[in-house]
């Protein structure tokens, strides 16, 4: 087995050992979202209980976490690494108390999308990828779209959508966050 990460600073699929159990809640969730699939195919619950386990964990998947779910869905760790590490929506580092993504797709652009980007940038002193130093807000990577493409410009806020933003919007937003 090798030793040490990725370029992501995470353990290799290779390297994951379960350390983490998942909580009595997740589990329940995880098991109400497999009685919507055929029992031979548990890997369809895999993006639903990533999200359900990340939600638990601050906002962001442990490497034992991963395990964690690969061990409940009977599927191979490299599996859940390659879903956890190829979707936008799940993140494999701790971040913020508050997730923001902002839609930087072609509809939204138009829409002026740059101008909220730059104004939430200027507005917490920091840069996409980062968090506050407070640990309050973390400005998600470039969002390709978020799918309210007639409400643009668009963020996502903790899973709430908010549309047709201005700087006063986002403003009265972003201050409302704890």
């Amino acid at each position: 087995m090798a030793t040490g990460t990725n370029k992501a600073g995470t353990a290799t699929a290779e390297q994951m050992t379960t350390k983490a159990q998942l909580s009595e809640h997740a589990r329940a969730e995880i098991d109400e979202l497999l009685t919507h699939f055929p029992a031979d195919q548990k890997k369809s619950a895999l993006l639903g209980a990533l999200n359900i386990v990340q939600h638990e964990n601050n906002g962001y998947l442990s490497d034992e976490l991963m395990v964690a779910v690969a061990d409940y869905l009977e599927l191979a760790k490299i599996e859940v690494y390659e879903v956890a590490s190829f979707y936008s929506m799940y993140e494999l580092k701790p971040v913020a108390r508050n997730n923001v993504a902002i839609c930087t797709n072609i509809s939204c652009m138009l829409m002026g999308s740059q101008t909220i980007v730059d104004h939430v940038e200027n507005k917490l002193g920091i840069k996409i990828g980062e968090s506050t130093a407070d640990g309050r807000i973390y400005l998600k990577k470039e969002e390709e779209c978020l799918a309210a493409c007639a409400g643009g410009p668009m963020m996502q806020v903790n899973h709430v959508y908010y549309e047709n933003l201005t700087p006063e919007k986002v403003d009265a937003i972003l201050d409302s966050l704890e």
